[in-house]
């Protein structure tokens, strides 16, 4: 499902046969050209992250920020006068910032649900795109964010700053020159402590000044029951993706580099459910996961609660809350600490630096080179669509018994050994590993990047729209 210069030729005139805007982009800037950039999304990312990352580099000026909440429009525009001294444009709606034709570049911090069609709105506006991870809500959605990047011929980078990290890109050659020797598994991990969002009886107040319309945009709007509006949202699968997406695309996208897979996995397990916690959210909390590729299978594993009741420790992977743990047969490496171990736990090698993911982006769109991108779009869409796949497992599973969950697992190779640890972490929560769903085993089409059979499971690949918050790609 690549695009060709030609087949993307022919997309691009077809948009713009659509009523798509006509624009002849600059090809290359200078050195001391000033690229101009809209924040989008103005959250922890877009506010702490973005806008800084884009402003403390030479030649680069943010120009407006975009937000549905009034009250983060004004907290951001104050936040840069005080620090930068000058004065932001704010829309609360982001498609006038997207109007503009002096804004050359879109930072976009928006939520998961709103990923897909703010970056097609955005390249089809003539913008090059940073979008945090993960990159799309829905499969099919990233393969057509691919598509418009390439027909508009604009730059799109994702937020899988681990790219960026030059101790992976380091280690993993060392790794593939047999150091040692063949990967047998790469287990991915994300022990990140997560709270009840709430179970409210009555529908959550909603900030005054805030646009809902705008705030749901394509997903559907509905009252809230959650205590919090904002970043517990990723925890509902209606406007979020759950840990093993949200986080788990970062150590699943680093897994897949190490493999030097580029597709989709040939089949998919998932294994989890929400436990101790009866709140509105409905992501799992406690998840395994199976992703079966031809040179070794890569294993997941969220822990959103501490080791046992009544502990505040979380779970750990030899030492390491969130992490990539490659397996060989010689051997292990931490891809995120750049260590490697012989067998008998001796150091073997060390590799440390790091890149500025933000600076890298910019580097493509001043030399309107895409190859100098660290986290292209196509790679982000593999590796979130990865990680759709293992959720969508679980989310047309059913709850069944553990000896089930056994039989299910039987001959898979190592993963075992991780429902053994699964089992006994609910156990250490008094929770009865008999009421965990078991996600159904998924034969996959790369190809199609769809799921083989199976039309429940590709009604998830498909999603959603609520308009008019949708674009001609998505509704096709």
């Amino acid at each position: 499902m690549k695009v060709t210069r030609r087949e993307a030729t022919r997309r691009l005139l077809g948009l713009t046969a659509l009523g798509m805007p006509t624009f002849i982009p600059r090809t290359v800037w200078g050195a001391n050209d000033q690229i101009r950039v809209g924040v989008i999304g103005l959250g922890g990312r877009g506010l702490g992250a973005h806008i800084p990352g884009f402003q403390n580099q030479p030649n680069v000026e943010v120009v407006a920020v975009s937000d549905p909440d009034s009250a983060r429009l004004t907290q951001a525009v104050n936040w840069f006068q005080n620090r930068y001294g000058r004065t932001l444009d704010a829309y609360p709606d982001m498609r006038r910032l997207l109007d503009r034709n002096d804004i050359d570049c879109i930072a976009n911090a928006t939520q998961n649900y709103w990923h897909g069609v703010s970056t097609i709105w955005a390249c089809r506006a003539g913008k090059h795109v940073y979008v945090e991870k993960p990159l799309s809500h829905y499969i099919w959605e990233g393969r057509k964010m691919v598509e418009v990047a390439r027909a508009c011929n604009r730059i799109v980078q994702v937020g899988t700053q681990r790219r960026s990290q030059t101790s992976i890109r380091q280690m993993i050659n060392w790794l593939r020159q047999g150091n040692l020797g063949a990967i047998r598994y790469v287990l991915a991990f994300a022990n990140k402590p997560r709270k009840s969002c709430g179970k409210r009886s009555t529908p959550l107040p909603l900030p005054p000044g805030l646009d809902y319309d705008l705030w749901c945009g394509p997903a559907p709007m509905l009252p809230v029951y959650r205590d919090r509006l904002q970043y517990d949202c990723s925890f509902d699968w209606i406007t979020g993706d759950g840990e093993s997406c949200n986080q788990g695309v970062h150590e699943v996208d680093v897994a897949r580099w190490c493999l030097g897979e580029a597709g989709l996995p040939r089949r998919v397990l998932s294994i989890g459910g929400r436990f101790v916690f009866d709140d509105a959210c409905n992501t799992p909390n406690t998840q395994i996961i199976y992703y079966e590729y031809p040179s070794a299978p890569i294993l997941y594993l969220v822990h959103n609660l501490p080791e046992s009741r009544g502990s505040d420790r979380m779970p750990t992977v030899r030492g390491e809350a969130v992490g990539v743990i490659v397996e060989c047969e010689e051997g292990w490496a931490s891809l995120y600490r750049g260590i490697a171990f012989d067998r008998q736990g001796r150091e073997v090698v060390r590799f440390s630096g790091n890149e500025d993911h933000f600076v890298n982006f910019i580097e493509a769109v001043r030399t309107q080179d895409p190859a100098k991108l660290t986290a292209d779009v196509e790679e982000g869409h593999i590796s979130t669509a990865v990680c759709h796949l293992g959720n969508i497992s679980y989310r047309v599973g059913r709850r069944a018994s553990v000896a089930e969950q056994q039989a299910a697992i039987a001959g898979l190779p190592y993963f075992g050994e991780l429902h053994d640890r699964f089992v006994a972490h609910l156990t250490a929560h008094e929770v009865d590993p008999n009421t965990a769903i078991l996600g159904e085993f998924l034969e996959v089409d790369s190809q199609q990047e769809c799921v083989v059979n199976h039309p429940a499971a590709n009604r998830i690949v498909r999603g959603w729209y609520r308009k008019p918050y949708v674009t001609p790609e998505l509704e096709a």
